[in-house]
């Protein structure tokens, strides 16, 4: 299985845990911990420390699968939200 390093939160529900911080980060678990709670949250996605790391262990390349989890992660948002990113329209705004 190839490792994980996205995880997403939208509609009420997030892959990740308030108890994740080591591997979410601290603003991360909050957001995965705030959507488990059902608080209003905006669907997003975070990548993980582990990936920040490898990124910069390997020589500034993502890791292996990364890019394509943030696209299917994207793609997600895309689908909660019923915006596009770069679509002049209907923008998907990220931060």
């Amino acid at each position: 299985m190839a490792t994980r390093y996205v995880y997403i939160f939208a509609n009420g529900k997030s892959d990740g845990r308030g108890d994740m911080k080591d591997l979410l980060g601290g603003k991360g678990a909050g957001l995965a911990e705030m959507t488990n709670a059902g608080m209003p949250v905006p669907p997003g996605f975070t990548i993980t420390t582990e990936a920040c790391n490898s990124y910069y262990r390997e020589g500034e390349r993502f890791p292996e699968g990364m890019f394509d989890q943030v696209l299917r992660a994207l793609k997600e948002v895309e689908r909660a939200t019923g915006k596009k990113l770069g679509d002049s329209r209907n923008p998907l705004l990220v931060s």
